[in-house]
C-alpha cells in the first residue's frame, strides 16, 4: 500500500495504485492480432514495475477491433500476467458493454473498465443506469473511464457522484485533464479509487487524490513513470517534479506524427527486437522522417 501517495478507495477490492499502463494490442504483418506480442508487452511493463495492466484502452485500439478480436485480447492478457488485469469493455450501447464485461469475467480478468457510452449523447439518468446495469451483470469491480475528448460525453460532477455510489463501481479513470473537475470528484467520492488518465497531469493527479496513474508513456518507459510514482510516494516532491518534466518531454515526442503512432514506434526504437506491429487502419504508423525525429528526441533524453 502507498506511503505518502494517496491510498485507493475502500470500495476498490483490487486496491489499485501505482502505475497501470494501458497496454497495446500488437498486430502481425497481416494486421491480425499477435497474441504472443500482446502478452509480451503486458509482461514487459509488469517486469518494469507496473502494478496492474489495462488492455483495450485507447492505446489498445479497442475501437478498431471486432468483438471477437476484443475477446481474444482479453483472453490472452488475463492468462498472461500475474498482476491485476482491468479489461476495457466499453461500447456505445449498454447491452454490448454487458456482453463484453461478462466475457471478461469468464476470461479471468480482475476488473472491467467501462468508457462512457459514445456517439449518442447520454444524459445523467442514462449514464447512471448504464453503469448500474453493467455493475449488476458481473461480480467484478467496475472502473468508469471518463474521456470526454473522445466520447463526446462530459459527465457532470453530480452524475459522477451518483455513479460512484453504485454498488460494484470501484473507481474512476479520468482522462478529461480538467483538474478542477477531478479534484471535486475525488473530494465528493472518497470511497472509490481515482486514476489519473493523462501523462499531462500525473503529479497534479496524485496531488488531488488519485492513487494510480494510467500512463501511455509507461507503455514504452514504465520504469520512468514507476520511478516518478515512487519518488512521490516516499515524499521526494523535488524528484517527482523533475521526473514529471521528463514525462512531459516524452509525451510531447510521442504525440508527434499520426494519431497513436508514437507509442508503437518508440517501443521498436527502444528495442528493435520488440515488434508490436503497426496500427489498425485508419490509424497510421510514422513515416521515416517522423521516426527519426522521435528517435532523436528520445536519444536527447537518454532513453534510447
Amino acid at each position: 500500500m502507498p506511503n505518502s501517495a494517496p491510498p485507493p478507495g475502500d470500495a476498490d477490492p483490487l486496491d489499485l495504485h501505482g502505475v497501470v499502463p494501458p497496454t497495446v494490442t500488437a498486430l502481425d504483418a497481416d494486421g491480425e492480432i499477435d497474441e504472443a506480442a500482446t502478452v509480451a508487452h503486458a509482461r514487459f511493463v509488469v517486469e518494469h514495475g507496473a502494478s496492474a495492466v489495462f488492455p483495450l484502452g485507447t492505446n489498445g485500439e479497442f475501437a478498431t477491433l471486432s468483438p471477437a478480436e476484443r475477446r481474444q485480447v482479453v483472453d490472452a492478457v488475463a492468462d498472461g500476467v500475474e498482476v491485476p488485469v482491468i479489461a476495457g469493455v466499453g461500447a456505445p450501447g449498454t447491452r454490448q458493454t454487458v456482453r463484453y464485461a461478462e466475457h471478461a469475467e469468464q476470461a479471468g480478468a480482475d476488473g472491467v473498465v467501462v468508457v462512457t457510452p459514445y456517439y449518442y449523447p447520454v444524459d445523467e439518468t442514462g449514464a447512471v443506469e448504464h453503469y448500474r446495469t453493467v455493475a449488476a451483470a458481473v461480480d467484478l469491480p467496475v472502473y468508469v473511464y471518463h474521456i470526454p475528448s473522445r466520447t463526446g460525453d462530459q459527465l457532470s460532477l453530480a452524475t459522477i457522484e451518483r455513479v460512484a455510489a453504485i454498488d460494484g463501481v470501484a473507481g474512476v479513470k479520468d482522462s478529461s485533464k480538467e483538474l478542477p473537475w477531478l479534484a471535486q470528484a475525488v473530494d465528493a467520492s472518497p470511497r472509490v479509487t481515482f486514476l489519473a488518465g493523462s501523462d499531462s497531469v500525473l503529479l497534479a493527479g496524485l496531488a488531488v487524490g488519485c492513487s494510480g496513474l494510467v500512463s501511455a508513456v509507461a507503455n514504452v518507459f514504465p520504469e520512468l513513470v514507476v520511478e516518478f510514482y515512487e519518488a512521490f510516494d516516499r515524499g521526494d516532491r523535488e524528484r517527482a517534479r523533475e521526473l514529471q518534466s521528463t514525462v512531459f518531454e516524452v509525451r510531447s515526442a510521442l504525440k508527434r506524427g499520426p494519431q497513436m503512432a508514437g507509442v508503437k514506434t518508440a517501443l521498436a526504437l527502444r528495442d528493435p527486437g520488440f515488434d508490436v506491429g503497426g496500427l489498425r487502419a485508419p490509424l497510421r504508423t510514422m513515416d521515416e522522417t517522423g521516426r527519426q525525429e522521435l528517435a532523436d528526441s528520445l536519444d536527447d533524453l537518454g532513453l534510447v
